[in-house]
């Protein structure tokens, strides 16, 4: 009996020492991925912001508050076109930020679509990659880091300039009471592209260029505290500038017109949301990625032992059997 109970809990043994790396080199790559159907909705703010009032004579004021409302929502029929010739799990995210003036009135909107790997979250680049309509190529990390993001520096793409630079680890931090990795990135003063949807109907932003000369102008330094489990930001903060220069709307030549000047940080209340989110989630990647390989090894272990224990057990016993003479 001793003997059939040992062989069974080797078997387990095996079982468990083999399933361990199983999970954690082979099922955590496939099963550990953005959901193609995602939704979710963010809300920023910049509070005592300078903005550029078009209707009130081109003129840069202070206001209470400028609103910006990113809404990002999963394209699966986009996503499996692309899987098709890609090879791989893809996900495409069609996201939209909406930024509203202190008088409730639309200021911009700018479109991006967004494809990047499931798992490893590198770009894929594919037709329909773009931002506010023009086409670009992605090169690093842009809206999530990778899952188990490391202490080191990352490619990310910023969508105003169109192009990639360093986004810089400064160091851990603690923030709602989890251990995140803090990036920055400053990105210098640069010409970019007026976003095609404007307050005022009919104006053209190629039309403001070509025809008066005017050029927009943006610089940023941008703070992001990231859940390395999962690399999800669960803070962000950026310190935006941006300027007409030049031509008839900014007085002249070398006229320099704040178009937006402000602190944009996260609402509370979707920071308490995306907080929230994140330790869900992260529960779910550690013990797929950790927790579980972990038990089953150790477990394996223990049954391991405890089968040659029992027989051992059983060969004393057999042994002292053999050993009694009869009366």
């Amino acid at each position: 009996m001793r003997r059939r109970a040992s062989l069974v809990l080797l078997a387990l043994a095996v079982f468990c020492a083999a399933l361990a790396p199983l999970l954690r080199w082979y099922a955590f790559p496939r099963l550990a991925k953005i959901p193609p159907n995602q939704y979710q909705e963010m809300v920023l703010e910049a509070k005592d912001a300078t903005l550029l009032d078009y209707t009130g004579g081109m003129q840069p004021k202070k206001v209470d508050k400028v609103t910006i409302v990113q809404t990002l929502k999963g394209n699966v029929e986009a996503s499996r076109e692309i899987e098709a010739t890609a090879g791989k799990d893809v996900v495409v995210w069609d996201t939209l930020s909406h930024i509203i003036g202190p008088d409730g009135k639309m200021v911009s909107q700018i479109p991006e679509r967004y494809i990047f790997d499931a798992h490893t979250q590198d770009p894929v680049h594919a037709t329909g990659e773009m931002v506010d309509g023009d086409a670009v190529k992605r090169q690093g990390i842009e809206f999530k880091w990778p899952f188990f993001t490391e202490p080191r520096d990352y490619l990310y793409f910023d969508a105003q300039t169109r192009t990639s630079s360093p986004i810089h680890y400064v160091g851990p931090r603690r923030f709602k009471g989890m251990d995140v990795y803090y990036f920055e990135q400053t990105i210098p003063w640069t010409k970019v592209a007026m976003p095609k949807k404007m307050p005022i109907e009919g104006i053209d932003p190629a039309t403001i260029e070509a025809a008066t000369g005017t050029t927009l102008w943006y610089t940023a330094k941008v703070r992001f505290w990231v859940d390395p489990v999962t690399g999800a930001p669960v803070n962000a903060e950026q310190d935006i500038q941006q300027e007409m220069r030049g031509g008839i709307a900014s007085g002249g030549p070398d006229g320099r017109l704040t178009a937006f000047a402000g602190h944009v940080t996260m609402r509370e209340d979707y920071s308490d949301h995306t907080v929230a989110l994140v330790k869900a989630n992260r529960a779910k990647i550690l013990t797929l990625h950790t927790y579980a390989p972990a038990g089953l090894a150790a477990g394996g272990l223990a049954l391991l032992g405890l089968a040659l224990w029992l027989e051992a057990r059983g060969r004393r016993v057999r042994d002292g059997d053999e050993g009694v003479s009869p009366a």
